[in-house]
């Protein structure tokens, strides 16, 4: 992650405008699959992060929206301490550097899943999503159709037969009618262990949300609990899962027995785990980051395993298998 020399410059200056002198240059904080960097700037033990979105690229208006929504429901999101939209910077609050994903193991787990469904709690009771784009079927369609044209085509280099494509929209549109006949709450959608910070006292930091929507009340569940980049036994993610369903008919959030809860949860996580497939592969050959290939394993095991528990997906989730076996999915292909 690198930024030019009049970038960092004029980053370097945003932040002094606002804090006074820094101690030093600014400091690679992190960068996510977008054009966005975060740049961490410090005043002896004080620090600060800010936010690099060149506005030919990233529009940041959706950042300080969602932003705003979750501080106001009394959720731990960074707070934004000043901006400069025309030069694509904001100063934000520092929630510290440790994501939940390095400090997850057995010992710890229960607390820390049981912060962040906490506060998945919050997000889909107090968090106001009026106004936000639906996670409708032409969107879910969309991102499902990420797996033919990125995984399928481009990473197997498997062209798409007639019956092939039979399979897809079969599935396709099973899945589509799952997630649609769910209730409908604020959904982060990308809410798992790499966007969520520990930060005592007020755990967790909530980060990279500025693509929320309002949509499936099952989806944040299954991101968080069917993660892409860590995996759980699969008695304790739907012992969590069905835990979580109880507080939510308690909350008056929802009216659903657990059969077709599992259902949800689990349809709605193939859903957003083919996007995946795509989306990984798209980073590899669209955006050259190839580390993200050597996730592919997980979510194509997380996709097959729902496909074998469901007779209606069973022929997709077997072709699929076949599709796949043997391959070195982590391998970038030319």
């Amino acid at each position: 992650m690198s930024l030019t020399p009049d970038r960092l410059a004029a980053l370097a200056q945003f932040a002094q405008a606002h804090l006074g002198p820094l101690d030093d240059s600014p400091v690679a904080a992190s960068a996510d699959a977008s054009f966005r960097s975060y740049w961490r700037v410090h005043q002896g033990q004080r620090s600060w992060v800010v936010m690099n979105a060149p506005p030919d690229k990233e529009d940041v208006a959706p950042f300080l929206d969602i932003a705003a929504r979750l501080r106001r429901a009394g959720l731990n999101a960074p707070e934004v301490l000043a901006q400069d939209l025309d030069q694509g910077f904001l100063l934000l609050s520092d929630l510290g550097t440790r994501t939940y994903l390095p400090e997850l193991d057995e010992a710890r787990a229960g607390s820390l899943y049981g912060d962040a469904l906490d506060a998945l709690l919050a997000m889909q009771t107090r968090v106001d999503s009026s106004g936000l784009p639906a996670y409708d079927s032409a969107r879910l369609r969309t991102e499902m159709e990420l797996f033919e044209t990125w995984f399928l085509r481009r990473h197997l280099d498997h062209e798409v037969s007639g019956s092939d494509a039979e399979l897809i929209e079969a599935c396709m549109g099973s899945l589509l009618r799952s997630a649609l006949e769910q209730p409908t709450r604020f959904v982060h959608r990308d809410y798992h262990s790499r966007n969520l910070m520990i930060v005592p006292g007020a755990n967790p930091g909530i980060i990279d949300f500025q693509d929320a929507v309002t949509g499936p009340v099952t989806y944040d569940l299954v991101s968080l609990l069917k993660d892409c980049y860590i995996q759980w036994p699969r008695a304790l993610v739907h012992d969590w899962a069905e835990d979580y369903r109880q507080r939510l008919v308690a909350a008056g959030v929802v009216e659903v027995g657990s059969t077709r809860w599992r259902r949800w949860f689990d349809w709605m996580g193939l859903q957003r785990h083919l996007k995946v497939l795509g989306i990984f592969a798209r980073l590899n050959y669209r955006d050259g980051k190839a580390g993200y290939l050597k996730d592919l394993p997980l979510v194509l095991h997380y996709t097959l395993e729902v496909c074998a528990r469901y007779g209606e997906l069973a022929a997709f989730g077997q072709w699929l298998e076949q599709r796949t076996r043997g391959v070195d999915l982590a391998q970038v292909r030319e």
